[in-house]
């Protein structure tokens, strides 16, 4: 740590305990303490002070925890504990952790969990245009226009999505890849075609694969897949998001 010291939300989210939104999120409601003095937006944390979240101390070295789950259907991905079914308590991991992004109560398929609030940002971040992948099926024929519509880009919650990557694989089964992660995307963009979605499973996010991880168990993701996902989110923002444009192939 400089002699500048390190701003508290940064703070926390390098501790693991929380996103750096949430952080500021914390701070407005006067629950994040410096010594003993309730912080504020902006506070930085220097060396040899004390950070307390709720009364309780930070301990800010932590060991990096980035886990890969393959969610059942049902699971919420939530760490809020009055929500019934949500994944932390489902996997009951020994330290604090909390999923990047979210998979919808209704699907399955690959999520990733950590302690490290920072690449959570980089990851998740809309503008960085990192990559998911899903495979889907839905209830009637796929014809060549529903995957031309679905690709080219579908007016959904008073937007446009993205342009995509979309593959049949049979008459009721497509594959794609989005770049940016709206509410139910897959499902009201099928919808908007005059499709409704029968299932719904994640398979891969980045350069992270599911593989073949049993559902509701999770595994650790490996060094060779953390130094890649490093490079990966290397010039990504955490902050301010500056569009840029990716290319990539699809994954069969």
């Amino acid at each position: 740590m400089d002699q500048q010291g390190i701003r508290i939300n940064k703070y926390l989210s390098e501790a693991g305990i929380c996103s750096r939104r949430e952080a500021d999120r914390l701070l407005e409601e006067g629950k994040i303490c410096i010594g003993d003095h309730i912080a504020t937006l902006g506070d930085r944390v220097l060396e040899g002070d004390t950070v307390y979240v709720d009364g309780k101390l930070v301990e800010h070295e932590q060991k990096r925890v980035l886990i890969a789950f393959n969610k059942p259907r049902g699971i919420i991905c939530t760490t809020a504990k009055d929500q019934g079914k949500n994944i932390v308590d489902f996997i009951n991991y020994p330290t604090r952790i909390y999923p990047i992004g979210r998979l919808d109560k209704d699907s399955n398929g690959l999520i990733l969990l950590t302690n490290d609030g920072d690449i959570v940002n980089k990851m998740m971040r809309s503008g960085n245009r990192h990559e998911k992948e899903y495979v889907v099926t839905v209830n009637r024929p796929i014809t060549d226009a529903f995957v031309k519509k679905m690709s080219g880009g579908v007016k959904i919650l008073d937007t446009v999505t993205r342009p995509c990557q979309v593959m049949k694989v049979s008459d009721y089964e497509f594959r794609i890849i989005l770049t940016q992660g709206l509410n139910r995307q897959i499902r009201r963009m099928c919808e908007a075609c005059g499709y409704q979605v029968r299932t719904l499973k994640r398979v891969r996010i980045m350069n992270i694969e599911l593989g073949n991880l049993k559902e509701g168990t999770w595994r650790d993701v490996t060094e060779q897949e953390w130094k890649e996902l490093q490079k990966l989110i290397a010039h990504s923002s955490n902050t301010t998001v500056k569009p840029r444009e990716t290319q990539s192939k699809m994954r069969k």
